[in-house]
């Protein structure tokens, strides 16, 4: 079961400065939720605070499963750089989570190799990172994910730096092979956050409040001549352009 989250009165600071205070929303389960906002007002690190990976920082509030369980365990996270480890062929870089907990089982070299076929990737699975794409690098990546298999992904700007119809066939991917999936997305496509979400929230600045702006029902990945996602990133655009121009009290 893929759960939702909570955040209640979430503040977040480092060395002594506060990032954001009180920060409150619900994430609903099994379902796409894209975050937008200017650089630097902390979608990042909201992220990671989620997935329990800042350290050295001021974490106060409360982060909760709508199950009751910890989060712990439960989360997997995929960012803007594929982190490959170049010395690993593609197979062993998607066994890296197997091969960190304990000794790679025959059941996780074939879950290895059908996640590998997923992502059109079956037949370079002894091929080094070097000689992939930049599109092939990330399709790794989501194998990797999924090989985790936990009810909670975190992604952090995974396609930001593909080129845009790279970005469009890994957005597509990543939709169909997470579906039923709690996943949080950080971006600064409006686009991007329209066709693949069912909640698109703004993460705005003075103060730093979470808001949900649409939510929507119909299936993802969306067409990108739906008339309505249109409209939406054109009010997007408007309200991310204000809050960016609003002076700092």
């Amino acid at each position: 079961m893929s759960p939702g989250i909570s955040l209640h009165d979430i503040g977040l600071g480092y060395a002594g400065k506060p990032l954001f205070t009180q920060l409150n929303a619900h994430f609903r389960g099994k379902c796409w939720h894209s975050i937008l906002g200017r650089s630097g007002v902390g979608k990042s690190s909201l992220l990671q605070s989620i997935a329990g990976l800042l350290s050295g920082t001021a974490l106060s509030g409360h982060i909760n499963a709508s199950d009751g369980q910890p989060l712990q365990g439960r989360v997997a996270w995929m960012g803007q750089r594929d982190a490959l480890l170049p010395w690993l062929t593609v197979r062993q870089n998607v066994l890296l989570g197997a091969r960190l907990r304990k000794q790679v089982s025959v059941p996780d070299q074939a879950r290895a190799k059908a996640m590998l076929e997923r992502v059109g990737l079956g037949g370079m699975a002894q091929s080094m990172p070097e000689h992939l794409s930049g599109g092939q690098r990330q399709r790794v990546a989501l194998a990797r994910t999924l090989m985790e298999d936990k009810p909670v992904v975190l992604m952090d700007e995974p396609f930001s730096a593909l080129d845009a119809i790279t970005r469009l066939q890994l957005q597509d991917l990543a939709s169909t092979l997470l579906h039923g999936k709690t996943v949080l997305l950080i971006t600064h496509d409006p686009l991007e956050a329209l066709r693949l979400s069912g909640q698109v929230w703004v993460m705005t600045e003075r103060p730093v409040v979470l808001k949900m702006m649409f939510a929507i029902d119909t299936p993802a990945p969306r067409a990108l001549d739906d008339a309505r996602i249109l409209s939406w990133q054109g009010q997007l655009l408007a309200y991310l352009q204000k809050d960016q121009e609003t002076p700092a009290p």
